[in-house]
């Protein structure tokens, strides 16, 4: 049942009303007084009690609901919400969209994000787990000639892994970060024109990857995962240095 909450005038400082809107929220969720489902008092109670005007506080709650924090119901007033992490991805893709060597810059969050997975992906993995990296293994195999379903199907089995490793905080941030990581997969599946080994790499990488995981050994897992990233950065070295499979073979 949807129950009015009282709520107490939050401690004197400065700040302006946006910022005090979202520390409210902020504040009480984290310390579990609101929670899903729960009614906000109405708006003008609420303006009073924080110090702020009616308009501004409009302005906050508005903000809010494109977060996915709140929702503004007419004749029922501003009911919390569970937000959705992924408007994150997007969050994130405008944030970083303009800044030079972003990819540079999450992958190396990509590797802190996934050798931690994979460890935890070796301690949790069910039957069903190992039955989807599988099938995530199968379509690297099947997509390997294929640039754009080859990228997808890549990004797909790290997701798998990310996912086998059953933590929330782990899983949403992964998410929010896959709009950058696809174009970085996508860059790494280009390489395929210039390194034709790459291709046995690409497969028997993830197999190793896999066959750790289902070895049920953390720190192997780790291992396997952090050598794939280190050749898959050494084939981007000598590319951008003009490298090519016929130079390098002779």
């Amino acid at each position: 049942m949807i129950a009015d909450l009282e709520i107490t005038r939050l401690r004197e400082g400065g700040g302006k009303g946006f910022e005090k809107v979202f520390a409210f929220l902020r504040e009480r969720l984290l310390a579990g007084s609101l929670r899903p489902g729960d009614r906000l008092i109405p708006e003008r109670d609420l303006a009073a009690q924080l110090g702020v005007s009616r308009p501004i506080l409009r302005e906050a709650l508005r903000a809010l609901t494109v977060l996915g924090v709140v929702e503004i119901r007419d004749r029922v007033g501003t009911i919390v919400r569970r937000p959705d992490p992924s408007v994150l991805n997007d969050f994130f893709t405008f944030a970083f969209a303009q800044q030079s060597d972003v990819v540079d810059d999450v992958m190396q969050a990509r590797i802190a994000i996934e050798c931690q997975a994979v460890r935890l992906a070796a301690e949790r993995a069910t039957v069903s787990d190992f039955e989807k990296l599988q099938q995530a293994l199968a379509r690297i195999v099947e997509t390997i000639d294929d640039p754009d379903g080859g990228s997808a199907a890549d990004f797909d089995f790290h997701r798998t892994v990310v996912n086998t490793g059953k933590s929330e905080t782990l899983i949403v941030l992964h998410n929010s970060l896959s709009g950058i990581l696809m174009r970085s997969h996508r860059g790494r599946r280009e390489l395929l024109q210039v390194f034709d080994s790459m291709k046995t790499y690409l497969i028997e990488d993830h197999r190793r990857i896999f066959d750790a995981i289902v070895g049920r050994d953390p720190e192997h897992a780790e291992k396997v995962l952090r050598e794939h990233f280190a050749i898959g950065d050494d084939f981007r070295r000598r590319a951008a240095i003009g490298e090519s499979e016929a130079r390098s073979a002779s």
